[in-house]
């Protein structure tokens, strides 16, 4: 999976930890779930839907069975269609039509039809706004299984699991925070060992940009070869 299409979520279990023994394992079939998980998701949901846009700054751990720990900070950018992620030297912009990947170690900027993309992970992280609609597709049964308290904050511990035997990953876990009803953080457990965590530094809604943010400009990666993958 590509660092730059992950939303994960450090998880800090710090604090007191409140189970909700009842919501755990009882929703394995497609189309089940916890209605005290749906409650916080509408509500979340909701909010995120009154934002015309949304910038975010995040802190990204990748932990991958016998390789180094990675830490790398970015930040995410989103108005209707439009989003840029920005993570190390990599940076991933669309404009509602056109996605640009651009990768400056590889001295490389691969083009694309924004359209969701065939690889399930790819296609649920691609975009910010596909995380909030993850619960409404019918491919995950959730749950809200905890309440974790840190640094002062109550959050909500929601866990999702794909229908899909096949699937990469075997679960997800959102992080939100009770009180301002935000996201705090997401983790994506994978099957081969490897752990993708996010957490949200800082939000900051209803910002305005400019067009051009969202487009790929020569200035953005120097001397870069271009790659048109669209048909």
């Amino acid at each position: 999976m590509k660092n730059l299409m992950i939303i994960c979520l450090s998880l800090f279990m710090m604090g007191s930890l409140v189970a909700q023994e009842e919501s755990k394992g009882q929703f394995t079939t497609k189309g089940e779930y916890d209605p005290a998980a749906r409650k916080v998701l509408d509500q979340l949901k909701a909010k995120y839907d009154t934002f015309k846009a949304l910038e975010v700054d995040v802190t990204l751990k990748i932990e991958i069975p016998e390789s180094d720990v990675q830490i790398q900070k970015g930040k995410m950018v989103q108005t209707g269609d439009k989003y840029r992620i920005e993570m190390g030297d990599n940076i991933i912009l669309s404009d509602g039509e056109t996605v640009w990947t651009i990768m400056k170690d590889a001295e490389e900027v691969q083009i694309t039809d924004a359209e969701p993309l065939e690889d399930e992970e790819e296609s649920i992280m691609m975009s910010p706004k596909d995380l909030m609609g993850i619960y409404e597709n019918g491919e995950y049964v959730y749950a809200l299984t905890n309440e974790v308290r840190r640094e002062g904050k109550l959050l909500q511990q929601i866990e999702f699991k794909p229908i899909d035997p096949d699937s990469e990953y075997f679960k997800i876990r959102i992080n939100v925070d009770k009180k301002n009803q935000i996201i705090d953080s997401i983790k994506i457990f994978s099957k081969d060992g490897s752990r993708y965590t996010l957490t949200i530094d800082d939000f900051s809604p209803n910002k305005i940009y400019e067009t051009k943010y969202f487009k790929f400009s020569d200035e953005l990666c120097e001397g870069c070869s271009l790659e048109d993958l669209r048909f």
